[in-house]
């Protein structure tokens, strides 16, 4: 217990209105569709976080030009076969996931070998789950440890379509075939468990050759070789993730407000919504619109006189995945059990997301019992936590995350 934070400053009922920073999943997917547009794209917004700083740096890697002034980003981009790069080029996803999984989708095509490195945490995730899917269109990979970063990617000159069935609700994998297959002569068919839908959106947009056809449990989705991508000038919206720590930050206040400006509500990322809506929380979506596709909202909650407990359906899962460790805060303040299942997924995320909301629980003084895949908490409306608070568990958050548990545990302090 030698780490530790003292909480000084109260957190004080509010009715606020706030903006907050662009959406990462659709800043990483502009930087790539650009950098194989043909011509010069432009967005407003874009999330200057490393993971996209790491997206800019790759696609320079590969001969794209970039500039950077004040807030717009323009990338110069040389085609669908444009890339020109160097033997033994490294690229460095950094931690991201998304651009580590998704760039390999566009160099399936590379007669080059280039190697793909990350940062300790993202050197640990599996990797297998999308070079499988990628060897098929022809392109060889060697892992380390057989499923891990760093990596070595050597495409081919012409790829051949693929059938898939992915089955995890992993929109990088879904994302990254559909990738190779715009670059890929005949048909690749992906069944895909649900999941984010943000590179479809894109390319139905760009009026790339896509059909995607909804069921309940899965999409279907049928690519064709793309002729030609043209450019995209994008004014990214606010990220729903980012949003979320505001959003439940308010539901844990007593007699407050907020109203956070232009937001991304695709509907395969607001699943923690739906949730605190069921736990009780008035959230509502004002002066929506669609924009590129994507629908974007102002959104506007009001904390609850009381947080109610919920078996959380598992529909909901793959749409709160980033934000489920925040939830199961909510949940430690609910007046009864709270149950949330099928959650294994969370532990393939940079760090394993289930086993830490099981441990900041523990942390602040609530019971929980976990399993590999599941959690259940045993709120406490009347749950008061020590301003000290021991920070050795939280160490290998995300920073936004640990500050929520502090702020957590001042609002508690202070309840």
């Amino acid at each position: 217990m030698s780490n530790y934070i003292v909480i000084k400053n109260k957190i004080k009922n509010f009715d606020k209105k706030i903006s907050v920073s662009g959406d990462k999943s659709i800043s990483i997917r502009w930087v790539l569709f650009a950098s194989i547009a043909s011509g010069i794209s432009k967005s407003r917004n874009l999330l200057m976080s490393e993971d996209v700083i790491a997206a800019l740096n790759a696609v320079k890697k590969l001969g794209i030009k970039v500039i950077i002034k004040k807030n717009t980003c323009k990338i110069y981009g040389k085609g669908i076969k444009g890339f020109k790069f160097r033997k033994n080029l490294i690229i460095d996803a950094k931690n991201s996931g998304t651009l580590g999984r998704l760039i390999l989708g566009l160099l399936v095509n590379s007669n080059k070998e280039i190697k793909l490195i990350g940062d300790r945490s993202l050197s640990r995730r599996d990797f297998k789950r999308v070079t499988d899917p990628l060897s098929k269109f022809g392109a060889t990979f060697k892992l380390s440890k057989n499923k891990n970063l760093p990596l070595t990617i050597k495409g081919v000159n012409i790829t051949k379509p693929i059938y898939h069935y992915e089955d995890k609700g992993s929109a990088q994998v879904k994302s990254s075939i559909i990738l190779a297959a715009l670059n890929t002569p005949g048909t690749t068919i992906i069944k895909a468990k649900k999941s984010r839908n943000h590179t479809e959106i894109l390319c139905k947009y760009l009026g790339l050759p896509i059909k995607v056809k909804n069921y309940n449990k899965f999409d279907l989705i049928k690519i064709s070789k793309a002729k030609k991508i043209r450019t995209l000038n994008y004014d990214i919206p606010s990220d729903i993730s980012s949003s979320a720590f505001f959003i439940i930050l308010t539901s844990l206040t007593k007699n407050s407000k907020l109203l956070i400006k232009n937001v991304n509500i695709n509907s395969s990322r607001i699943g923690v919504v739906e949730i605190l809506k069921m736990m009780g929380v008035k959230i509502i979506f004002k002066n929506k619109k669609i924009y590129k596709g994507e629908p974007i909202a102002d959104v506007f909650i009001k904390s609850p006189r009381k947080i109610k407990p919920i078996n959380c359906p598992t529909k909901f899962n793959s749409g709160a995945i980033d934000e489920f460790l925040s939830i199961f805060l909510v949940a430690a303040k609910a007046d009864g059990i709270s149950t949330f299942n099928d959650l294994s997924e969370l532990n393939q995320k940079e760090s394993p997301r289930l086993m830490w909301g099981s441990k900041i629980l523990n942390l602040i003084g609530i019971k929980n019992i976990m399993t590999k895949n599941s959690i259940k908490i045993f709120g406490n409306p009347n749950l008061l936590v020590d301003k000290k608070i021991v920070i050795d568990y939280v160490n290998n958050l995300h920073p936004a995350q640990q500050m929520f548990v502090i702020n957590y545990s001042n609002y508690n302090n202070n309840s």
